[in-house]
């Protein structure tokens, strides 16, 4: 379910009109969505609403929650009566934070209405095209693409009021040999759909499939590694969601300093990497409503490798005494000028990655991740893609992985396989690049 802005608001309004807290905050959340998915000559799609409405009722420095998915006027009451009632039952709580008073948010540049009118039949004019470029090439093709329009609404009894709304479209294609031993993969992903390059990712899908050399078996090693932007973006991606004050002030973080603080200000990272996010992004931008109703503002993370901020909720601000910043969700990594055909042909020996995944933080005091490469490994001598590698699995720490930076291409928009995150990233050539061992998949 999708609402306007007038709708949200008309029933944010009389719920809270009808609270008996101290205060009250509510939320919603609406999406309408279709999918259509492609394989083996066949196809299935799927249209979604979703609606969720969340109460939040403050009683005594105590908060109670309630979170349905219907925005009815009698289940809205209901929830409204219970959050009441929770609120009462529970002890008080120590990082208790009363509602955000009223906040000014930059404009929000992530709804197309082009998106948001998209229907089936474009969906399947895109599953055309690639599977025309798969028998083109001779290799078969699967893929989902998907698109859709979201909002948010925030409202509470202190006179806040924030509405923001996005739309996207995306497309993941998989290509494989008709022998089924080698497999290619590309995505997309847009906020206007008219920029989605679909034939372009069915070329570059297809194209890492259609292999004639076998794929080989690396062994486990330090290597020099290409990275694609999707693979550079699911690596900063765990680093920004590791930039949190209170544990670099606790000292449970990469980001803490011996003897007690954290590291802002201190060069970490190679001078090449920078990290921001930014609500008038022209790649990736962040939505300007941020958690708790804080507004996002243009940020820089990581600059010039150099630690420039961390994010902090209200609770832990106000007994810091510091200024509380949201987390962010979207973000841009820094480009370079350097073409991904230029790092190949400088790279004696190495591995090409198209992207990872099964990532999981394993350290974060030093920052070591865990994962494994998908959907197209290639190895590279001589500055020349010779053979296809089968995947590998990681272990590496992100603070020597953007410490290593050799080389990095010109950002842009990657395939959001990280939630409702938007990612701009550019090409990376890291060296020394740590795989703990083999992975016989392709």
């Amino acid at each position: 379910m999708f609402l306007s802005p007038r709708e949200a608001n008309d029933i944010c309004e009389r719920l809270l009109a009808r609270s008996r807290a101290d205060a009250c905050e509510i939320q919603l959340r609406g999406a309408e969505e279709q999918t259509l998915r492609f394989a083996g000559g066949g196809t299935s799609n799927q249209s979604v609403g979703r609606i969720s409405l969340r109460v939040s009722s403050h009683i005594c420095g105590r908060v109670g929650a309630v979170e349905i998915s219907s925005v009815d006027e009698d289940a809205g009451l209901w929830a409204l009566a219970r959050s009441e009632e929770i609120a009462r039952e529970l002890p008080q709580d120590p990082d208790y934070a009363p509602p955000l008073e009223p906040q000014n948010y930059l404009a929000s540049q992530r709804y197309f209405d082009t998106t948001a009118a998209l229907r089936l039949d474009a969906h399947a004019a895109w599953a055309e095209s690639v599977v025309v470029e798969g028998a083109r090439r001779s290799v078969q093709t699967f893929g989902c693409s998907g698109s859709g329009r979201r909002f948010l609404a925030l409202a509470n009894s202190a006179g806040l009021s924030a509405y923001d709304r996005e739309t996207e479209a995306e497309i993941s294609i998989t290509a494989r040999t008709r022998a089924d031993d080698w497999s290619g993969w590309a995505g997309e992903n847009a906020l206007c759909a008219s920029r989605l390059a679909v034939e372009e990712a069915a070329r570059r899908a297809c194209e890492k499939a259609a292999q004639a050399t076998p794929p080989r078996d690396l062994e486990p090693g330090n290597y020099t590694v290409v990275f694609e932007p999707a693979a550079t973006a699911e690596l900063a991606w765990w680093l920004l969601h590791a930039l949190d004050q209170r544990a670099a002030t606790e000292g449970r973080s990469f980001f803490s300093k011996k003897g007690g603080g954290d590291l802002l200000g201190e060069p970490l990272f190679d001078e090449k990497f920078t990290l921001r996010s930014d609500p008038a992004d022209a790649l990736a931008p962040q939505s300007p409503i941020g958690a708790e109703g804080l507004p996002q503002k243009p940020r820089a993370w990581i600059d010039a490798g150099a630690l420039a901020t961390l994010f902090c909720n209200r609770a832990y601000a106000r007994k810091s005494e510091i200024e509380p910043i949201p987390q962010p969700h979207s973000f841009r990594v820094g480009g370079g000028t350097t073409s991904l055909d230029d790092m190949i042909r400088a790279t004696p020996r190495g591995l090409l990655v198209t992207r990872i995944w099964y990532a999981n933080m394993l350290d974060p005091r030093a920052l070591l991740l865990t994962g494994l490469t998908r959907d197209g490994n290639f190895v590279i001598e001589n500055g020349r893609i010779v053979a296809p590698a089968r995947n590998l699995r990681f272990n590496a720490s992100l603070g020597e992985v953007f410490a290593r930076i050799a080389a990095l291409g010109p950002a842009r928009r990657t395939w959001a396989a990280l939630g409702q995150s938007a990612a701009a990233a550019p090409a990376m050539l890291i060296e020394s690049f740590p795989f703990s061992s083999k992975s016989g998949g392709i």
